[in-house]
């Protein structure tokens, strides 16, 4: 039990820092901002604690928005796609699954992993954006930002999980 917490706060740690020291000073063309901090929730495992879920995607997004100024947008987005990652794994997990599946490429096949991913970030995205702009006057800006947030995201999630399992 101990190694698995420390395990999960060591990824908490590095995915903030990443997000921190590198992530938040990428504006490609003014719009695209990646963020990587998600990653953390798409790889809790199957029979992870849906309270623990949630507890530790609220301290993540607190400490992205504490170092981001963000003023807790990252903390609800990200406890709001912990809400809604469970139900997702669950739609796109393989039936005959076991029940402590971490998901992959290799556990969940490349297309329903891809989803579940894109879905998940898109969630994230979308409720972020939403908390950020406070407004939805400019509605065109606001669907770049998150479009193009998002795109970036996904291109470099997949390529951290490809690198991760070595596929």
């Amino acid at each position: 039990m101990l190694l698995i917490f420390l395990k999960r706060l060591l990824q908490m740690l590095g995915l903030m820092a990443l997000q921190v020291l590198v992530c938040n000073h990428i504006h490609l063309f003014g719009y695209a901002t990646p963020m990587l901090y998600v990653l953390f929730l798409a790889y809790l495992p199957l029979n992870a604690n849906r309270i623990g879920s949630l507890l530790w995607a609220f301290v993540l997004g607190l400490s992205v928005d504490i170092f981001s100024n963000t003023f807790g947008a990252a903390a609800a987005a990200l406890t709001f796609a912990a809400f809604v990652q469970w139900p997702l794994l669950q739609a796109w997990a393989p039936k005959e699954s076991v029940e402590d599946m971490v998901p992959t490429y290799q556990t969940m096949g490349v297309w329903n992993h891809i989803r579940y991913l894109a879905v998940l970030a898109t969630v994230h995205h979308l409720v972020f954006y939403l908390l950020e702009s406070f407004s939805y006057f400019h509605w065109e800006s606001l669907l770049i930002s998150v479009g193009s947030s998002l795109l970036l995201s996904l291109v470099l999630m997949l390529t951290i999980d490809s690198l991760r399992h070595g596929k």
